[in-house]
């Protein structure tokens, strides 16, 4: 995962089950335990090279988010966990009151984008969402459009996945500060 860029666990452990010869599942690490590694290889191989990556593409979401302050956005994923690698892309969840002004959005400021479903879960009930994949200042960022009456419910990936972690933008905003390096003093 931190050298291949990949930010999928469940691909990144079939990759490994492959690797090994084994099937997958069996005998492999969990999420915790994987991201626990990956948080500790940045440490010590990127160290110089990753505070700044985390804090650039946080500064990429923050900016984001704000443009699309009023569709509800939460930021989620490796950038807010603080692990995300060269190639990560900046996952938002939106909540809009509508989804046609958010497609509109896009289309008054020519920004272009791709579109795809996607799924989330909410205890054992499915929940659909359509992506939209675009790039913003230079980053790929995946918008997640979610029913504004999920805002406030625990979302996850998998029916019995763990609930993902949403940042709004007070949040990312603190985290930016934190992260950023500090100022040099001459």
């Amino acid at each position: 995962m931190a050298e291949d860029g990949i930010d999928d666990f469940a691909l990144a452990k079939r990759k490994a089950a492959k690797q090994l010869g084994v099937a997958e599942g069996q005998g492999l690490p969990g999420n915790d335990e994987i991201e626990a590694e990956l948080r500790a290889y940045r440490e010590l191989y990127q160290a110089g090279e990753h505070p700044a990556l985390v804090a650039e593409l946080l500064g990429v979401a923050l900016d984001a988010m704000r443009a699309l302050e009023r569709f509800n956005p939460y930021l989620t994923g490796p950038v807010l966990k603080g692990t995300a690698g060269p190639y990560a892309e900046i996952d938002l969840h939106l909540f809009p009151e509508s989804a046609k002004d958010l497609e509109m959005f896009h289309l008054e400021r020519n920004i272009a984008f791709t579109t795809r479903e996607s799924r989330r879960f909410s205890g054992d009930r499915r929940r659909a969402a359509c992506v939209y994949s675009l790039t913003w200042d230079g980053a790929p960022v995946n918008l997640s459009v979610l029913d504004p009456r999920d805002e406030r419910v625990a979302l996850k990936t998998s029916v019995a996945g763990r609930a993902l972690e949403r940042a709004g933008i007070a949040e990312v905003g603190a985290l930016l500060r934190d992260a950023a390096p500090p100022a040099r003093v001459f």
